[in-house]
């Protein structure tokens, strides 16, 4: 292992880029296919990180996704997922900042080809050494497997490894892998006061990473 390396892992989606709009209506085209319908963007992102919920059954009343359905949510995603997407204000000053001094990556639940697409067309791909999707391990976040996969092909230490994200399930992806977490409070997220810290702003998570990263040393 690499341990003078340092990794910052980010979540993409309510982390990076606010892509709600996209992820909302391609939810709600799956659901107009069973004559379901539309959900509500802001209950639709409240209960989208919940790893407490079978997001099947609240998204289109299936005990598990089917064939048809990602059949639908890749048929609508691959053609509009970089429309109405935006990186968050001040990402790519800080992105920018990190990549000079950390190696950083990206873990996300999406598919690795549209994350790949996304990064690219929003011009911070080039700050990653790695994208991982939820394609490439064999269980999504909450699981740590997607920052086992990521420590392992990168050759970094999980100690010297920190995951930045706007869920819980990158929280507990993070305690299963044993790895340092910031929580971000711009994303889809809904916090309660009982929390663990949760970051407000670009230049207090600048600030949060670097406090961690030299602990590290």
């Amino acid at each position: 292992m690499k341990k003078e390396e340092k990794l910052i892992i980010f979540d993409m989606d309510g982390t990076l880029i606010d892509s709600g709009l996209v992820i909302t209506n391609t939810i709600n085209y799956v659901r107009s296919k069973f004559n379901l319908q539309p959900i509500a963007k802001a209950i639709m992102l409240e209960n989208l990180n919940d790893p407490g919920i079978n997001s099947a059954k609240f998204f289109y009343g299936t005990e598990a996704f089917t064939d048809e359905q990602r059949v639908y949510f890749n048929e609508y995603y691959d053609v509009h997922c970089i429309s109405d997407i935006v990186l968050y204000d001040g990402i790519y000053e800080l992105l920018s900042h990190l990549s000079n001094r950390y190696v950083l990556s990206v873990a996300t639940n999406a598919n690795s080809v549209y994350a790949h697409k996304m990064l690219d067309f929003l011009e911070i791909k080039k700050f990653f050494g790695l994208i991982v999707g939820a394609d490439m391990v064999n269980a999504p976040k909450p699981s740590g497997d997607m920052l086992r996969y990521s420590l392992e092909k990168l050759q970094i230490h999980k100690t010297n490894a920190i995951l930045i994200g706007d869920s819980k399930k990158d929280l507990y992806a993070a305690n299963d892998c044993g790895m340092d977490s910031i929580l971000v409070d711009w994303g889809f997220t809904t916090f309660s006061n009982e929390e663990k810290i949760i970051i407000k702003d670009i230049k207090s998570l600048k600030l949060k990473i670097d406090e961690i990263m030299w602990s590290k040393i």
